[in-house]
């Protein structure tokens, strides 16, 4: 507790009108937004990149940011970092009533059932709407295919879902020949609708298949960057520039790089 009260302490000194920090007196909750993306997907970065001596300052840098939204809050008088923990020590109690409350659940399944359900009924007590959409609450800045799969997944919960994954397949051929549509029309518009249904029944199908679609396109960026690289260096080694190839050639190369890499 004597580190988080530094950091309290350190956080108020460079919000501190007169002798704080110019750079931080002038931030306001949505100018540092993006510094919290990019901390979130660094921490991500260095899990995957299994460097936990770089994790640690990434999760303390990811921290830094709830403490910057805190003093803020508290600035303007909304809420502080005290109420911040006690908010999610709150929600994790009432969220696991089977770890917390006695309650047992048969399995894994029901276990999940019930936490959804939770989530549901605190997002319905959130909302000032008389009948809220299911659909709330579904952040904006997710990544897209992120919130896609969110989307869907709430959807799912009241029944909006094929039963099995046959019939997805079968919306995705149909989205496929309606963006194939869209092109001969040269219908710039419609062609842009359709690439982004298509898409989503692209992550459909991976939400059918049990596959996280965000994590399944990261794993897929990084197969290109190093299949490409493979290609370049290949090139290098022929002095040859990319731009002189021809695409066969280029093919080739591809197909070479995925027996290699």
């Amino acid at each position: 507790m004597n580190n988080i009260n530094r950091l309290l302490e350190i956080m108020a000194a460079l919000r501190a009108p007169d002798t704080g920090c110019p750079w931080d007196i002038k931030q306001t909750f949505e100018t540092i937004v993006p510094y919290t993306l990019e901390e979130a997907y660094e921490v991500a970065d260095s899990i995957e990149r299994g460097q936990m001596d770089e994790l640690k300052d990434e999760l303390g840098d990811l921290l830094f940011q709830v403490v910057f939204y805190a003093q803020m809050a508290k600035e303007q008088g909304l809420f502080d970092f005290d109420d911040v923990v006690a908010a999610i020590n709150d929600k994790l109690v009432r969220r696991h009533p089977h770890v917390f409350a006695g309650v047992e659940y048969k399995n894994e399944k029901t276990l999940n059932e019930a936490w959804e359900t939770a989530k549901s009924n605190e997002r319905d007590q959130k909302s000032e709407a008389a009948q809220a959409s299911i659909l709330e609450g579904v952040a904006m800045a997710l990544p897209a295919l992120k919130r896609a799969q969110k989307l869907q997944k709430r959807a799912a919960r009241v029944g909006f879902d094929w039963p099995d994954v046959t019939p997805v397949w079968e919306k995705l051929d149909e989205e496929i020949n309606e963006l194939r549509q869209s092109v001969v029309q040269q219908d710039k518009a419609c062609v842009f609708e359709e690439v982004g249904d298509l898409l989503f029944s692209c992550v459909n199908l991976a939400r059918h298949l049990g596959v996280d679609a965000e994590q399944a396109l990261k794993q897929g960026n990084a197969k290109f960057i190093k299949r490409f690289s493979h290609i370049e260096d290949q090139l290098k080694q022929q002095d040859k520039p990319i731009q002189e190839c021809k695409i066969d050639e280029l093919e080739r190369l591809w197909q070479a790089s995925k027996q290699s890499v």
